[in-house]
């Protein structure tokens, strides 16, 4: 067990936001664990144009301002997501905005994109240049913006050189009006200027679009057909989702904002495969919600994930969960026979 795996009951002890700060810290002075040995081939996923050495990443709000990506890379990542940013610097939302649900292993949010802005997320991008490791960089509009469109290409036109990917979050629950982009006449005008603009830059940056739970099956299946047809990269499924289920447990279960962890895994994945089936192979997709376990990665892989993410899990299970779930794939690869990830597309539904 890491010595950051021994912290975790005092970090727990900690407010919520106030024990991110204290874990964002001390992976700054170098204190998080690192993976010695490297990742077997069997673990490879070719997407984005580009080898990530396990499919298992970091979602976006755990390093907003981009401060820890190497640490977290170096705890065993395949991939690490920073921010969301915004153009210019916002506090966000008034505290308290970080609840943890502990019967539920869940967490609600309602952050509000606080973040430092483009200009020190780029400085910060800037200085880790030529350093291993796949890197994205999350992209979001200003809450008191005029122009949120405007906001999205000031983003990319910021970050494209300095990230291996973008990503653009307009599913977010806690900045008011932002679901709205998913709306088609919004989200055609947003991925075509957004596309428009990386023509002109003359870069080939991957750009993949985060997603919303909360949406119809009917909703994500048009949200597919516009991404492929303005050209973009990819999808993320899911971001928080605004639904209470009736289970929870937790007296923080009212709290307003975005609900992440264990109950989001069933939502999420079932809003992955209406996406994998729309999208049959012409999209990358990274699946995102409630991964707490080996199997549950393995599930959104099967659901048509070609790349995982997590971030609550971190929460309740510590950073020694990175190697655990990676290990777990590797079972759940030998007991469904298939000995790589590519593999994998076989055993997946069609249709």
């Amino acid at each position: 067990m890491s010595l950051a795996a021994l912290a975790l009951p005092l970090l727990r002890q900690l407010p919520a936001e106030l024990a991110h700060r204290t874990t964002i810290n001390a992976l700054r002075f170098g204190l998080g664990p690192r993976q010695t040995t490297p990742d077997p081939p069997s673990l490879a996923v070719n997407a984005l144009g580009q080898t990530f050495s396990n499919p298992l990443g970091l979602a976006a709000g755990f390093d907003k301002n981009g401060e820890v990506p190497d640490a977290m890379l170096a705890l065993g990542m395949g991939h690490v997501e920073v921010g969301t940013v915004t153009p210019r610097p916002q506090a966000g939302n008034p505290k308290p905005r970080l609840f943890r649900l502990n019967e539920d292993q869940a967490v609600i949010n309602r952050m509000g994109f606080n973040n430092n802005g483009l200009d020190r997320l780029t400085e910060r991008l800037q200085a880790r240049q030529g350093r291993p490791g796949i890197v994205g960089a999350n992209i979001g509009a200003n809450k008191d913006s005029e122009d949120r469109i405007n906001d999205y290409v000031l983003g990319l036109k910021a970050v494209i050189d300095l990230c291996n990917y973008v990503t653009v979050n307009i599913s977010s629950p806690n900045t008011p009006g932002l679901r709205g982009l998913q709306d088609r006449a919004s989200l055609e005008e947003l991925l075509g200027r957004l596309v428009d603009a990386r023509t002109l830059l003359k870069r080939t940056t991957p750009l993949v679009l985060k997603i919303a739970p909360d949406l119809s099956g009917e909703a994500v299946e048009e949200i597919v057909a516009i991404s492929i047809s303005a050209g973009i990269d990819g999808l993320i499924a899911t971001n928080t989702t605004i639904a209470r289920p009736d289970f929870l447990q937790s007296p923080n279960a009212g709290e307003a904002g975005g609900l992440s962890g264990v109950p989001l895994m069933g939502p999420a994945t079932d809003t992955l495969r209406i996406a994998a089936r729309a999208a049959a192979g012409r999209l990358v997709l990274i699946g995102a919600g409630g991964v707490t376990s080996g199997r549950d990665a393995f599930e959104k892989l099967l659901a048509g994930a070609d790349l995982v993410q997590l971030y609550t899990g971190l929460v309740f299970h510590g950073p020694d969960l990175v190697s655990k779930i990676k290990r777990d794939i590797l079972t759940c690869m030998i007991e469904a026979g298939v000995r790589d990830l590519a593999s994998l597309r076989s055993l997946r539904p069609s249709g």
